[in-house]
């Protein structure tokens, strides 16, 4: 008898045994399965959290327009006071200008910002002055690509300055005025899906007129034209102390 319990025994534990085992290892399947869930959503929402706005996304290419800019006036300060230019400084400068700013920028801003707004009837004489803008600033890219690699006599030089002087004056109010008027005035007309809708649009048109190429290449071209003329290093631009 006492055999024939003991024989029981074991084999009531051992059956015990694998029903626990069982359910631990149904238990961490589970477990596995929710994290994996929980972390694809939160991929997801990572996702979402890094695509930029509209507004996010045309206020960092005005970044690059700014450090465009700042290349204009360094090569305008050096034709003022005779000093020398590389010539592919001012034409690789340009490019970008044209390219980036106005095929890809201004397109964006034109075929899907300023439509917004024009057909609300919101801002119409702003955004009639801006569209007048953009030609103007083409005209005047346009220029220095053709004429930008002719700097020997002066005549020559002073068409330069003359234009890129011009241009820098003019897109200084330009970008500014569209950076705090226009994009927060898009985003207080547009519902939350419009807005979304918007976004998507842009991004799809972007992946259309500037195929592979991305940001980050742009901003490549740009640094690289910077340390040619020596203005990178953004502590040069602090004033000394006295």
């Amino acid at each position: 008898m006492a055999i024939s319990l003991s024989m029981y025994t074991r084999r009531a534990f051992f059956l015990n045994f694998f029903q626990w085992v069982q359910l631990i290892l149904c238990f961490t399947c589970l477990y596995t399965f929710f994290l994996q869930a929980e972390g694809k959503e939160r991929d997801s929402v990572f996702q979402e959290e890094k695509e930029l706005s509209p507004n996010e996304d045309l206020m960092q290419e005005h970044g690059v327009l700014n450090r465009l800019l700042l290349i204009y006036e360094e090569i305008e300060q050096r034709l003022k006071t005779g000093n020398d230019v590389p010539a592919e400084a001012l034409l690789q400068a340009a490019s970008i200008m044209k390219s980036f700013i106005e095929d890809h920028h201004e397109r964006i801003e034109e075929e899907f910002i300023f439509p917004q707004l024009e057909n609300r009837n919101i801002l119409v004489d702003l955004i009639q002055t801006l569209r007048e803008q953009h030609l103007v600033g083409r005209d005047i890219t346009h220029y220095i690509l053709m004429n930008g690699s002719q700097l020997n006599s002066e005549e020559e030089r002073q068409e330069i300055i003359q234009r890129l002087h011009a241009f820098i004056t003019m897109y200084r109010p330009h970008e500014a005025r569209e950076d705090t008027v226009v994009f927060p005035t898009l985003r207080e007309a547009l519902t939350e899906k419009e807005y979304k809708e918007l976004g998507e649009e842009i991004e799809e048109a972007e992946h259309t007129l500037f195929g592979e190429e991305d940001f980050d290449e742009i901003i490549e071209q740009v640094v690289a034209i910077e340390k040619l003329l020596g203005i990178y290093e953004l502590s040069q631009f602090t004033p000394k102390s006295n």
